[in-house]
């Protein structure tokens, strides 16, 4: 039977008082972090995955993402929707037709390092 360890600490392991106060001063608040986590759960789908990776060189229409992801154009719509909703694509409209791009190059940079740390060795 495996032992179980728990992570402990003494009081000294902080260094001191104020450079925990500090860390504590600059925590990141918590509508910030609920608002991180809701982005991160975005990119949690491997559709929506799909999705951005196809629109990080240039906006393509619903048709062209339904091709491209060999999905029906409900599916492909629903998926837009919601990563619209968080501001990770937006759309713009020619006539009948829809075209999504990434909503800004923050999304663009938070795509490309996460996939960067995945293929780094």
């Amino acid at each position: 039977m495996e032992k179980l360890i728990q992570d402990t600490c003494d009081d000294s392991c902080t260094g001191s008082d104020s450079d925990l106060l500090s860390l504590k001063r600059n925590m990141v608040s918590e509508p910030v972090a609920a608002g991180m986590a809701d982005v991160f759960k975005a990119l949690g789908d491997p559709t929506r995955v799909r999705l951005i990776y196809a629109l990080l060189d240039k906006e393509l229409c619903v048709h062209d993402l339904s091709e491209l992801l060999e999905m029906g154009q409900s599916a492909i719509s629903h998926q837009l929707r919601y990563l619209r909703n968080m501001r990770i694509v937006k759309r713009r409209k020619a006539g009948k037709t829809v075209y999504y791009s990434l909503d800004d190059s923050h999304i663009e940079q938070i795509f490309v390092q996460t996939l960067q740390h995945l293929t780094h060795s």
